[in-house]
C-alpha cells in the first residue's frame, strides 16, 4: 500500500507529492495526459521549432512562490528569463504606463499627480513582502501569520473592492494598469477583495519580476518531476482515472483536479454543488515573422503586455462576459511575447506570441477578428506579421485541461467570498467528506496562478491526518 496516491500532475498536483515525498511518505502520481503539467506545459501548437505555452506563461506567483522557493529546481533545469520590463500597458495615444521592477520607474509612467499615491500604496509592504506572501497565500488556517500586523494592514487595503482603492489616483493611466492586473483572475472590478488581487501582482514585480522559464513553462513541471522521481515519487502519465477503484490502495488520495471531476470520482454527491465556476477565455496563440509592432516603445520590451484603453473600457469587458453572457466588442487583452528574452522558443528572426479575451463560460463563438483588431489599435500592421495562428475557445480548453470547465482557466470563479473561501465555506479547504479524500487543485487557496501553493498548504492537511493514523 502506498502512502499517497496524487491524481493530475499539474503545479499543484506535483508540489503535494514532491512536499509529501520529502517528508518520507511514499507517494505516486496519476496523470490523464501523455506529459505532465497541467496549466504549465509548452508544445508546437502552430508551426514547427515555434514553442508555445497553451496556458500559463509569465510566472509572477512561480518566482515568487514561497513553496517552489524552498524546493532546489534549478538543480533540475528551471532558468528564470527576466524581460526588461516585467509588463507594459499601451494607451492609443502611442504612450504606456509600465510596471518596471523599480517602483520609482512604475510610479514615473504614471504621472506626476499619481506618482506619490502609488509609492505610498506599495512601498510600505515591499521591505516585508517575502513574510507577507507566505502569509497571504497560506489562508485560511494552514499556518499562523508571522507578521499578523503587515497581513493586517494589507487587509486594510486589498480587501474592498479595487475601485476604491483606485480612487487615490487621479489620472486614468494608474487607474487602468491596476484594473488590467485585477482582471488577469477575471474578477469583476467591484468585487470584494479585488484590491488585494491588484496589489499582489504589483509587488510580485517589484520583488522578483515577471519572470519566463527558459525553453517554457513545461520546464517548472518537468523540474517538479524530476526532483519528485528523484525523491522515489513515481510518476505515471497516460492514466485516466474515473473512479477510486481505478486507483492503487492508498492511505491518502488528493486531486488535483477540478471540484466537480473529484466529487464524481470520489462519489462525494452533491457535496461540491454550490462551487461556482467564471467565465471562459478565448486564446490565439501566433507564429510571427518578426516582433509585435507596438507603437509604444515600452511594450517592445516587456515580457507581458495589457490591452485595455483605460479602466471603463476593462470593467466593460469583464461585465460582458461573466454577467451580461455575451463576448465584448472591445475584449480586455492579456498578452504575452516569450522570444523578447527567449529566443529558443522560435527559429532565428521568429516570434511565439500569445493574446486571450474573456468570453462567457462555455461560449462557442470566434472572438479571432475582435482579438486582433484590438491589437491593431496599439501595433499597426500585427496582421502582416502573422505567418500561423492556433486557436482555443472554452470548449478546446477544457479538453485540453480537465480542470478548465467552461474554459475557466482560474478553475473557479474569483469573486465573493469565493476569492478567500474556497471550494466551500470552510477553514478546512483541502479537506473533504471522505477521511482518505484531499483536494489540491487551483479551486483550493490561494487559488489560480502556477505557484504550488495549493499543493503545498493540501500536503499539510494531508500529513496532519496521516501522522494521526
Amino acid at each position: 500500500m502506498l502512502d499517497v496516491v496524487v491524481v493530475g500532475a499539474g503545479p499543484n498536483g506535483l508540489t503535494a507529492a514532491v512536499e509529501l515525498a520529502r517528508r518520507g511518505f511514499s507517494t505516486a502520481v496519476f496523470e490523464a495526459r501523455d506529459t505532465v503539467g497541467g496549466g504549465a506545459r509548452t508544445e508546437e501548437l502552430t508551426l514547427p521549432g515555434f514553442r508555445h505555452d497553451p496556458c500559463s506563461a509569465a510566472h509572477p506567483l512561480a518566482v515568487n512562490s514561497p513553496a517552489f522557493r524552498a524546493l532546489p529546481l534549478d538543480r533540475y533545469g528551471l532558468r528564470w528569463l527576466h524581460p526588461e520590463l516585467p509588463m507594459a500597458h499601451p494607451f492609443p495615444d502611442g504612450t504606456a504606463a509600465v510596471l518596471a521592477r523599480s517602483v520609482a520607474e512604475t510610479a514615473a509612467s504614471f504621472g506626476p499627480r499619481d506618482a506619490g499615491a502609488y509609492r505610498r500604496l506599495v512601498e510600505p509592504f515591499l521591505p516585508h513582502w517575502d513574510t507577507l506572501a507566505r502569509d497571504f497565500m497560506s489562508l485560511p488556517l494552514t499556518a499562523l501569520p508571522r507578521d499578523p500586523v503587515t497581513l493586517a494592514r494589507f487587509g486594510l487595503a486589498g480587501l474592498p473592492p479595487s475601485t476604491w482603492l483606485t480612487r487615490r489616483f487621479r489620472d486614468e493611466r494608474a487607474k487602468t494598469l491596476f484594473a488590467g492586473l485585477v482582471a488577469h483572475v477575471m474578477a469583476p472590478l467591484g468585487g470584494f477583495a479585488t484590491g488585494a488581487i491588484g496589489l499582489v501582482f504589483a509587488l510580485a514585480a517589484h520583488a522578483r519580476g515577471w519572470p519566463l522559464a527558459r525553453g517554457g513553462s513545461q520546464a517548472i513541471s518537468d523540474a517538479l518531476a524530476g526532483y519528485l522521481q528523484d525523491l522515489g515519487g513515481a510518476v505515471h502519465t497516460d492514466y485516466e482515472v474515473k473512479r477510486l477503484d481505478d486507483l492503487p490502495p492508498a492511505r491518502a488520495y488528493v486531486f488535483d483536479t477540478s471540484p466537480t471531476a473529484l466529487a464524481r470520482i470520489a462519489g462525494l454527491g452533491h457535496y461540491y454543488d454550490s462551487f461556482r465556476y467564471g467565465p471562459g477565455v478565448f486564446k490565439i496563440d501566433y507564429a510571427l515573422d518578426g516582433p509585435v509592432p507596438w507603437t509604444a516603445e515600452e511594450p517592445r520590451v516587456a515580457g507581458t503586455v495589457q490591452i485595455g484603453a483605460d479602466s471603463a473600457e476593462i470593467g466593460t469587458a469583464l461585465r460582458a462576459a461573466s454577467r451580461e453572457g455575451r463576448a465584448p466588442d472591445r475584449p480586455f487583452l492579456i498578452t504575452v511575447q516569450p522570444t523578447v528574452v527567449d529566443p529558443t522558443r522560435a527559429p532565428a528572426g521568429k516570434h511565439v506570441f500569445w493574446a486571450y479575451g474573456h468570453v462567457p463560460a462555455g461560449w462557442d463563438g470566434d472572438l479571432t477578428d475582435a482579438v486582433e483588431r484590438q491589437l491593431e489599435r496599439y501595433a499597426p500592421g500585427f496582421r502582416d506579421r502573422v505567418l500561423a495562428r492556433a486557436t482555443a475557445g472554452p470548449a478546446q480548453l477544457a479538453a485540453r485541461n480537465a480542470n478548465y470547465v467552461g474554459g475557466d482557466i482560474a478553475s473557479g470563479a474569483v469573486s465573493g467570498l469565493q476569492i478567500l473561501l474556497r471550494p466551500k465555506l470552510t477553514l478546512f479547504p483541502y479537506h473533504t467528506p471522505h477521511p482518505a479524500v484531499f483536494i489540491c487543485s487551483s479551486a483550493t487557496p490561494p487559488g489560480p496562478g502556477v505557484h504550488g501553493m495549493s499543493g503545498h498548504n493540501a500536503a499539510k492537511a494531508v500529513w496532519r491526518r496521516l501522522r494521526q493514523t
